[in-house]
């Protein structure tokens, strides 16, 4: 199976699973950008195209033609697209069977709205994909509630976008320290709710010296809690990822808006407990037992901090996120995944 992939805030996503599919017999052409937030990109590989990713009127105009040109030679058996935002793209699917995946089921908050002109152009022609992948059972039911086609809607399992060879031994709980929040700081991030968990914790008999630590750029509107402080900028996993795998907690506690998030995952992946609230799909990621509080609730956030003080709940709880993620999230069982649904595709199982 030949298979186009076209993406443009992904690009590291797509190179991990470029090298299962690979494994699985499959070939794949990306053509991406350097939109995204992580910044762990390297050289450009011999199988990706990279392109500006946005409608800039006057560039970008040579190169996609000949992306184009090679996309005609590549003649690819399926196309899969991922929350385009350039039109001109829309011509490198043609008429191939397509897979269209979708991350979320709403905009995070007002941050996040597409412009009306995307709409125009993305919303009717992704609805008529012969499928859509959603990541989780949330998003599919919001997609349906809102008139999807439920024939030609799958649900795959949603993996980490920090590279398998990256990830460095289980940490022992005795060696562990802090609490960290990562990523792009947006409104939805639930920063009240945690200040006041996280002010709480200091002031109790629990808290045993742990910062709470924020890394990533964006907004945060009001003075940080005691112990906390924010690690501005845009990061290259490889630089950070032995600090965060020795964190005791990762606090993902979003509010409505978010539908799942990549934190969640990689902090999984790495074996780091997740405090997660009952936003979105976060529980729906979340192993049984651990870690899901209300989004307003800080006496229960404040709680789920004070266990996971402790380094003896911190042992227990980072094998079964870990062995969660393996069981469940692993790229490998995305590939797998992808794979049923790409054969349902181009065997008109999916089509209208």
């Amino acid at each position: 199976m030949r298979i186009l992939w076209l993406t443009i805030c992904f690009r590291s996503m797509a190179h991990i699973r470029r090298e299962e599919l690979l494994n699985a017999g499959a070939e794949m052409m990306l053509v991406t950008s350097n939109r995204g937030l992580s910044r762990q990109f390297g050289p450009t590989r011999d199988y990706e195209t990279v392109l500006l990713g946005r409608p800039v009127p006057w560039a970008d105009w040579v190169p996609c033609y000949r992306t184009y040109q090679e996309v005609k030679r590549f003649r690819p058996d399926i196309v899969v697209t991922e929350m385009l935002s350039d039109p001109r793209w829309r011509l490198f699917a043609g008429s191939t069977p397509r897979i269209n995946l979708v991350h979320d089921a709403e905009p995070h908050d007002e941050k996040d709205e597409r412009p009306w002109w995307n709409h125009a152009m993305f919303d009717r022609w992704n609805d008529n994909a012969d499928a859509t992948i959603a990541f989780s059972e949330f998003v599919a039911s919001s997609l349906i509630a809102k008139g999807k086609d439920e024939s030609r809607l799958r649900v795959a399992p949603l993996h980490s976008d920090l590279d398998p060879a990256l990830v460095p031994p289980l940490v022992p709980a005795n060696e562990r320290k802090n609490f960290i929040m990562f990523g792009r700081q947006h409104p939805y991030k639930n920063h009240a709710v945690i200040f006041a968990a996280w002010a709480a914790h200091v002031a109790s008999g629990e808290w045993r010296g742990d910062e709470l630590i924020f890394y990533g750029d964006g907004e945060i509107t009001q003075p940080l809690p005691p112990h906390a402080r924010w690690v501005r900028g845009q990061f290259n996993y490889a630089d950070v990822v032995d600090e965060f795998s020795r964190a005791k907690g990762s606090l993902v506690h979003h509010t409505e808006g978010a539908s799942q998030s990549g934190v969640q995952l990689l902090s999984m992946q790495l074996g780091v407990p997740t405090l997660v609230s009952t936003g979105g799909a976060l529980p729906e990621f979340q192993p049984d037992g651990l870690n899901v509080t209300g989004i307003n609730d800080i006496e229960g956030l404040t709680r789920a901090i004070n266990t996971l003080a402790n380094p003896v709940e911190v042992d227990v709880q980072s094998r079964i996120v870990r062995d969660h993620y393996e069981n469940h999230y692993d790229v490998k069982i995305f590939a797998k995944r992808f794979l049923e649904v790409a054969n349902e595709v181009t065997n008109g199982v999916a089509c209208r």
